[in-house]
């Protein structure tokens, strides 16, 4: 039994001696390694706070800066890890073709995202809209209300919130109506063949010119626009600036139809289908 005893403990001495040696050996590498890492972190810190002031200082697009800023940090961080544990001996051949695999499969996977992704990186980088813009697209109207990397964000006029996805959005047709600052109202008026064209196009011109939304540059304009076999089809161009748009087209059309009725001028019915053709 003492014999069996002493043959565990001098078995548990050797493994001790082994370990430590192993430990001694290998402890240049190890020290050399977390100092790699914890200089590296720093580093990375360092650098990123460096880039997101630069490109505060260029005025980039916050969207922008925010993904150019955290696709340098991972970056930054996947090389800090290679270096590290190959300072421990590592072989990192083979794990960085595991790490391509992986990125290749995941990559087949995501092809939607993916797509989204560069349709965001698109849209980021060539601007066709900004936050606050109003725009149509894919039968929607709505002010922007965030670009995100995969979808873009939109309140609409009556308060609903709609998610487009960046890779319909950047291949398709964008109208945005606030680019240039100011838009014009196409409006019609559907008029009987006994009105005076004359003095209804005056009457118009007077109410747009009365109008404090409406501006003066560029010059609005009223104009016949169609005669057909019921009705003559007058056409009214008011500008305004965007935020003044919506209220300034509800008036002119209310106090267009306020004059006309004052004046003895018939509206003729369907308007609506007029103004559409």
């Amino acid at each position: 039994m003492q014999k069996q005893e002493l043959q565990y403990i001098h078995s548990f001495a050797e493994y001790i001696d082994r370990f430590l040696k192993l430990l001694i050996d290998y402890s240049p590498k190890m020290i050399s390694a977390l100092v790699i890492l914890i200089l590296g972190l720093y580093a990375i810190r360092v650098i990123n706070r460096l880039v997101k002031k630069i490109m505060l200082k260029r005025e980039l697009d916050p969207t922008l800066s925010k993904f150019l800023a955290d696709s340098l940090l991972w970056a930054l961080r996947v090389l800090l890890f290679i270096s590290v544990i190959s300072k421990l001996g590592i072989e990192t051949s083979s794990f960085v073709a595991i790490l391509g695999a992986a990125g290749l499969a995941i990559g087949l996977s995501l092809q939607g995202s993916l797509s989204n992704f560069a349709g965001g990186m698109l849209i980021i980088l060539f601007k066709p809209f900004r936050v606050g813009d109003t725009i149509e697209a894919q039968g929607v109207i709505g002010t922007v209300l965030e670009i995100q990397i995969f979808v873009t964000k939109l309140i609409t006029g009556n308060n609903q919130t709609i998610f487009i996805p960046n890779g319909i959005l950047s291949n398709n047709v964008i109208i945005n109506y606030s680019m240039q600052g100011n838009r014009r109202a196409d409006l019609t008026f559907s008029l009987s063949y006994e009105t005076n064209i004359k003095a209804a196009k005056d009457i118009v011109m007077k109410v747009m010119q009365n109008h404090p939304l409406v501006l003066k540059n560029p010059e609005p304009t009223v104009t016949v626009r169609d005669l057909t076999d019921s009705a003559i089809h007058l056409s009214i161009k008011p500008w305004a600036k965007n935020i003044d748009f919506g209220e300034m087209s509800s008036d002119i059309l209310e106090q267009c139809k306020e004059a006309f009725d004052s004046a003895g001028i018939v509206i003729q019915p369907f308007v609506r289908e007029a103004s559409k053709g």
